[in-house]
């Protein structure tokens, strides 16, 4: 397993880039928009963190920006944590097997969500691509929220 990125949704992502690139030194190392879901992605790393981050191995603050979002509440600016995991599958049944709850199945072989005990998610993410769908994950419901 390896630790991929922390995502925070944002109110102003100018603002927020000023913060963590200007004043607190991270650069920006990806950015994907989203018009038909009306949001942005930016991804932040430390200066040294870049040559990993391309890679697709180094660490990374995701900053999300929903465009018609007016402000974040009672925390839910904060987003998930992110491991990429070697067997998406095979991981999601060992969580399960130990009495994990899968909030958000992996059926697309690629993605799944769980929750920390304190509720925390935690985004999986298949290793080089997506896994073929199969069941039981293809039909799997998700379970409360991620």
């Amino acid at each position: 397993m390896r630790y991929l990125h922390t995502m925070v949704r944002v109110s102003n992502l100018e603002e927020s880039l000023t913060f963590y690139c200007d004043h607190l030194g991270l650069i920006e190392a990806n950015r994907y928009e989203n018009e038909a879901g009306r949001f942005t992605l930016v991804f932040l790393c430390a200066p040294e963190d870049l040559d990993s981050f391309k890679d697709n191995s180094g660490p990374a603050l995701e900053l999300t920006y929903n465009w018609d979002e007016s402000g974040y509440e009672g925390g839910r600016n904060f987003g998930h944590l992110a491991y990429r995991v070697d067997n998406i599958y095979e991981t999601c049944q060992t969580l399960m097997d130990a009495g994990v709850t899968i909030n958000r199945p992996p059926r697309c072989g690629h993605m799944a969500f769980i929750r920390s005990p304190d509720n925390v998610s935690v985004e999986l993410l298949q290793k080089d691509g997506s896994l073929e769908p199969m069941e039981p994950w293809l039909s799997m419901k998700n379970t409360g929220e991620w």
